[in-house]
């Protein structure tokens, strides 16, 4: 997500038990309880040398699913940047949406299953009082330690808001900073931020269009307050290391991943696994290059009937097995719910019509 200067409870239920990666994983199916029950898996020791899906990687793209959607008052071009949350048996969206001015805004949809996303009801998030003016690029979770969900946003800083129903979008609290000021070491252009938790510490991501993976982090008893300055977690070439970042837990390991968005041809995601969040990353093989990338125009195809409509693999954010802090996602049930466009359009960034899509791993590869 460019700034405006430039631009859902787990109980967990083993039904089978797989051999994939090197990992033993007991897979999981999600329950609408009030509360997320502690999480049956049994875990293996992280083995970064190896990736956790088999590479390279084919995927099979959908249709545009959500399109910007106008009132009176709101002229958009775009939506963009999701988060994403199965819960009570419904998808949550948060997501930017750019208006014809160049304004940055968020909105919420809601809808039982993916042939419902085009009718979704949109609801802005500046009807919010609390939540007018420049917030972008969200981020959503459930942080069990609070029993409460979590809006991450940037504004240009990074701050947060809070509510006890995600799906009421009028009831997020007034945002909050996690600095009192911008620390000396941020990115100049300190964008797409984005929160992890292990057993310890809750972890804030952050990228800069420069090159660089930025890294804080506080103990878990005193988040959200506490976040250390920020460190590089993950460097390289500014178009190889951009924007739209985003880490995760893989279940049934102790391995984490995560994803950076890149600039070649067309927009796409690079990978690297680490067995900490705090700890090195590496590049998974076979998903760090435009030609063999984790996500890119060069692994997807559309499905039967779809006219390919985008080059760009953009801003978007995996389907988590949950909604909880730890952001965990099974590798055995790969989807990234992306941002694409026409690529026959050139605009300036904030008036790109950017539309959401989702890919689904190709199995029959």
């Amino acid at each position: 997500m460019k700034s405006k200067m430039n631009k859902p409870i787990l109980s967990r239920l083993a039904i089978s038990v797989l051999l994939a990666g090197g990992a033993l994983l007991v897979l999981a199916t999600p329950s609408t309880h009030a509360q997320p029950a502690a999480p049956a898996t049994v875990l293996m020791p992280a083995d970064t040398s190896k990736p956790p899906f088999v590479t390279p990687l084919k995927w099979k793209a959908t249709d545009v699913l959500v399109k910007p959607v106008s009132d009176e008052t709101h002229n958009l071009v775009s939506v963009k940047d999701p988060s994403i949350v199965r819960y009570n048996n419904r998808w949550h969206i948060y997501a930017t949406t750019a208006n014809t001015r160049g304004n940055w805004s968020i909105v919420y949809l809601s809808f039982a299953d993916w042939a419902d996303a085009t009718n979704a009801k949109p609801y802005y998030i500046d009807q919010n009082p609390n939540l007018r003016g420049y917030h972008c690029a969200p981020q959503i979770f459930y942080f069990r330690p609070h029993k409460k969900w979590y809006l991450i946003y940037q504004s240009q800083p990074p701050q947060y808001s809070t509510t006890d129903d995600l799906s009421k979008p009028e009831t997020w609290t007034k945002p909050e900073s996690f600095f009192t000021n911008k620390p000396a070491n941020a990115a100049r252009l300190w964008i797409d931020f984005f929160v992890i938790c292990d057993d310890t510490h809750a972890y804030l991501f952050s990228t800069g269009d420069d090159g660089r993976m930025y890294r804080s982090r506080t103990k878990i008893e005193d988040f959200p307050k506490g976040m250390s300055d920020p460190e590089i977690a993950i460097q390289g070439p500014r178009n190889d290391v951009f924007e739209g970042g985003m880490t995760y837990k893989i279940k049934g390991t102790s391995t984490y991943l995560t994803l950076i968005e890149a600039i070649g041809p067309a927009r796409y995601y690079r990978a690297w696994t680490s067995d900490r969040l705090d700890g090195e990353w590496t590049p998974v093989p076979n998903a760090t290059t435009f030609q063999k990338p984790f996500a890119g125009i060069s692994n997807v195809t559309f499905e039967d009937g779809v006219a390919a409509w985008t080059k760009d693999i953009s801003h978007g954010e995996l389907i988590r097995d949950g909604y909880d802090e730890t952001l965990t996602i099974d590798p055995n049930n790969l989807q990234l719910l992306f941002q694409g466009r026409d690529p026959a359009i050139n605009a300036r960034y904030d008036q790109l019509p950017y539309k959401l899509g989702l890919l689904k791993l190709d199995h029959a590869k």
